[in-house]
C-alpha cells in the first residue's frame, strides 16, 4: 500500500510555525526504513498495511507530544501484491508525457 498523509499540529505559537513538529514526524517516517518521500503538502510511504499504519501512528504521537491538538489527513492506495509503486507510478506518467512530446 501507499499512504499519503499530512500531520498538522495545532499550536498556540503566535508565529504559527509548525516546522519543528513536522520535521519530527518526517524523521519518524525516514527512520522507519520504508520507501518514502516528502513534498510540500504530504509525506508518502509504502509498505504493508500494519507497518505503514504503525509509522503514521508514531508520527502523530511525536507531534502530539508538542501540540495540544493534531490534525491528520490520510489517503491510501491499497493494492495487494504490488511493490515499488511509489516510484513506478511516477515513471509511468513520465513515460506517457515523453511519448506525447
Amino acid at each position: 500500500m501507499i499512504a499519503a498523509f499530512s500531520i498538522s499540529p495545532m499550536t498556540e505559537d503566535p508565529t504559527g510555525s509548525v516546522t519543528e513538529a513536522v520535521a519530527a514526524a518526517v524523521r519518524v517516517v525516514r527512520a522507519s526504513g520504508l520507501p518514502c518521500e516528502t513534498n510540500s503538502m504530504f509525506t508518502n510511504i509504502e509498505g504493508e498495511w500494519d507497518e505503514v499504519m504503525a509509522v503514521v501512528k508514531q508520527a502523530v504521537e511525536v507531534v502530539a507530544a508538542v501540540s495540544p491538538r493534531v490534525g491528520l489527513v490520510l489517503k491510501a492506495d491499497i493494492r495487494p501484491g504490488y511493490d515499488g509503486q511509489l516510484t513506478a507510478k511516477v515513471e509511468r506518467i513520465e513515460e506517457a508525457l515523453a511519448d506525447g512530446e
